[in-house]
């Protein structure tokens, strides 16, 4: 759950009624590859990840940008239960996509910047600090999974184990 004041409330909701998905999508992703590269593992089936101006350009990248900003969307319309709202997504980047957490909070600064790019001074101070909550309220909804399977007792030798029989490993 993120907790804000009605006005940090009333200041997202106002934004994101213009906001336009595809584009901050888009460059939110773009952005998030060619700043952190090492996320780029992730999406190497999107073809030609080579430069800043590849990436930027790339319409899978764009795409993409656009169906996470969508999820992200459903996230500004549940606030009052983000891991609910996040769980299938969760699992799916936890346990099966093997994500790293803190990608999650990189990628929510990437939002916050990109809307800031397209925003300007209609992203106020006070309106970039409401969203900086809200993207760390959907970051730590993402990473959910993990942490239940951590606070479970498993060690990182054991979560590694498992991430290797997902994977069989080593072959048979």
């Amino acid at each position: 759950m993120v907790h804000l004041t009605a006005e940090e409330k009333a200041a997202v909701t106002h934004l994101w009624e213009k906001v336009n998905v595809e584009e901050i999508g888009g460059e939110a992703l773009g952005r998030l590859l060619v700043v952190y590269p090492w996320t780029q593992r992730f999406f190497e089936h999107f073809g030609d990840l080579s430069s800043a101006a590849a990436i930027m350009g790339n319409p899978k990248v764009k795409a993409h940008g656009a169906k996470v900003l969508h999820s992200f969307s459903d996230g500004i319309h549940h606030l009052d239960n983000l891991k609910g709202t996040f769980s299938k997504l969760s699992e799916l980047h936890c346990n099966k996509l093997h994500v790293d957490p803190e990608n999650f909070r990189l990628l929510g600064n990437m939002i916050v910047i990109a809307l800031a790019h397209h925003h300007g001074a209609e992203f106020s101070p006070s309106t970039q600090a409401a969203f900086q909550k809200v993207v760390s309220g959907v970051a730590t909804a993402l990473a959910h999974e993990i942490s239940t399977v951590l606070q479970s007792g498993l060690s990182g030798m054991d979560i590694i184990y498992l991430e290797l029989e997902d994977l069989k490993w080593p072959p048979h």
